[in-house]
């Protein structure tokens, strides 16, 4: 019986395990589990480093920035009002954010069997 593949994408942001789709990979909210309930793959590998912060930084600027242009040029509110809608707006979409893209730069990590760089000599 052989293994059906894994999408990397799906098992990503649904928070799965990259080897059998089917296992939980957090423990937490952000804190990797030891190992897959399901099929035992050990979570070692894992490291996604800033790579998903780098990315919500990219994706949530861009949004609030564009929205806090449109809102200055449109309605001209006090700088208030700016801290009262997109603070709290930057806040919760990186939240939202933080967790699947966190899975999804570990399943692919899997799927290519990235490891840490080295010199060979």
């Amino acid at each position: 019986m052989s293994e059906k593949p894994v999408s990397a994408l799906k098992a990503g942001l649904l928070g799965r395990c990259p080897k059998c789709g089917e296992g939980k990979l957090y423990e937490g909210f952000i804190k990797l589990d030891d190992s897959c309930s399901e099929c035992g793959l050990d979570y070692d590998f894992a490291d996604s480093g800033d790579g998903p912060a780098i990315f919500i930084m990219l994706f949530v600027g861009f949004f609030i920035v564009g929205l806090a242009i449109w809102v200055e040029v449109t309605y001209r509110p006090p700088y208030i009002v700016h801290a009262l809608l997109w603070l709290p707006g930057v806040v919760v979409l990186s939240g939202l954010l933080l967790r699947p893209l966190k899975s999804l730069m570990i399943a692919l990590q899997y799927k290519h069997q990235a490891q840490e760089g080295r010199l060979e000599k």
